[in-house]
């Protein structure tokens, strides 16, 4: 049974961060491909004889301007995935920084939903004529940064390859929503076991029956120790691991 990995890497990167801690070193350079076999391997009694033949990496490059050392090592991380073998593909989306313009609130104690903040002391806004202006908001323009386009590769690889006859079986590592009818189309040619890096519970769009389609699907969710037990040698090559990793 051949298997094809399709791994959305920021999803992933923010399931680690969410695991292991942001602030903490020994979990952001993972072996991706030995991720993977472990997972598949752990799933042998459904996927028998199953190997892992195509890893796809879905990502997009860290805008250099706004964080310059955070580009630096990624660049290295992805030189030495590459180098390392742990991937046979590595798609690329578009890093976004624009500046865009939102109120200002807090989060509300009590729901811990969004909160705007209104004009009180000790800060009031008055009109032209110095009158208190009742209700008033507080308007912020803030730096908005995301990846585009990333969600979008995993479904394509994943359903040309599914379609193509390219793999067997597929591993799809996400939590993002926006994947329900790549997965749900993919499970109806091959098995698929969908991976959810993040602590919260799996997606409900990317849910289903282990029967559905073709059958012999599972899902997993990680938990620190997948990170952290599964590190890539440092260095590799020329590539060392970025301090503070």
């Amino acid at each position: 049974m051949r298997v094809g990995a399709y791994i959305d890497g920021y999803n992933l990167y923010y399931g680690g961060r969410d695991r292991c801690g942001k602030g903490l070193a020994g979990w952001r350079w993972l072996d991706v491909k030995k991720l993977i076999d472990g997972l598949v391997t752990a799933h042998a009694s459904t996927w028998p004889g199953a190997t892992v033949e195509r890893v796809i990496f879905c990502t997009a490059r860290i805008d250099a301007v706004t964080n310059p050392s955070g580009a630096a090592d990624q660049d290295v991380y992805l030189k030495a995935l590459v180098k390392a073998g742990a991937v046979t593909h590595i798609e690329y989306g578009n890093y976004v920084a624009r500046v865009k313009f939102a109120p200002l609130a807090v989060r509300d104690p009590g729901s811990q939903r969004p909160r705007l903040v209104d004009a009180d002391w000790p800060v009031k806004i008055q009109d032209n004529a110095g009158q208190p202006v009742p209700g008033a908001h507080f308007m912020v323009s803030y730096l908005h940064q995301e990846e585009k386009g990333t969600d979008v590769n995993v479904a394509v690889h994943l359903l040309r390859d599914a379609l193509l006859g390219q793999v067997d079986a597929a591993v799809v590592v996400s939590n993002d929503s926006d994947l329900r009818m790549a997965v749900q189309e993919a499970r109806l040619h091959v098995p698929v076991g969908t991976v959810n890096p993040r602590s919260q519970y799996t997606a409900g769009d990317l849910r289903g029956r282990p029967t559905d389609g073709v059958g012999s699907h599972w899902w997993s969710t990680l938990t620190a120790s997948d990170f952290t037990a599964n590190q890539l040698p440092d260095p590799v090559g020329s590539y060392t691991r970025p301090a503070g990793w």
